[in-house]
């Protein structure tokens, strides 16, 4: 699994969306300006997670972004989807190493173990959500410490 900027802003954005605790829209400029990334980055950004239904956003003059859910209803899965399309990505499916052993349907010992592994990330990307990031550092690794590896 590889965490990419796309999934890297697009938490810290929507962290910020929920922080914000305001149904008061923020430019995408003053998110881009408070948190020290790149403006046209943070749009692209945005545009994404409005395009998956986690902001919305508002025209105008007093206009800008804002959650389209509560932030306990927002999982870290669901944002990192909306900028990747995938949490994880199974190699083997998406970029074959051969064109007959990664086939659908082909004996392949070793695609169970990546898939359980998907699986077993995805679980545990949708048991935390932005609520439960708004939290301090420490805070959110206690949590997460949890016997089940899971948030409650």
């Amino acid at each position: 699994m590889r965490i990419t900027t796309w999934a890297e802003y697009g938490l810290i954005v929507a962290v910020h969306l929920a922080g914000r605790g305001s149904d008061l829209p923020v430019p995408a400029r003053d998110v881009a300006e408070q948190e020290r990334l790149p403006a046209d980055y943070i749009e692209q950004i945005l545009l994404k997670l409005r395009r998956a239904g986690l902001v919305k956003s508002v025209r105008g003059a007093k206009g800008g972004y804002l959650l389209a859910r509560a932030p306990h209803t927002i999982s870290v899965k669901d944002v990192i989807e909306a900028a990747e399309e995938h949490t994880f990505e199974v190699n083997c499916e998406v970029r074959p190493v051969d064109a007959e052993r990664c086939r659908p349907g082909a004996d392949c010992s070793i695609r169970p173990v990546w898939r359980a592994l998907q699986e077993r990330v995805d679980e545990f990307l949708s048991g935390v959500s932005l609520a439960d990031l708004l939290a301090e550092e420490a805070v959110v690794a206690e949590m997460l410490s949890q016997p089940t590896g899971v948030p409650a």
